[in-house]
């Protein structure tokens, strides 16, 4: 099975996931804070997923 190299992981400080590095954040990796568009809009409440 291929297996893919390291990829960099950050912490989303909405849901305080781990998410990977992703072909489309190349350019702003850096600038990349949520994991999801969801928790990117549930910022400012700081709300926890309900599906958890």
């Amino acid at each position: 099975m291929h297996q893919k190299p390291f990829l960099p992981q950050k912490i989303c400080p909405v849901c305080n996931r781990s998410f990977s590095w992703r072909k489309k954040w190349e350019k702003n990796w850096e600038e990349v804070r949520y994991c999801s568009q969801r928790c990117r809009q549930c910022r400012s409440t700081r709300e926890v997923h309900a599906s958890q």
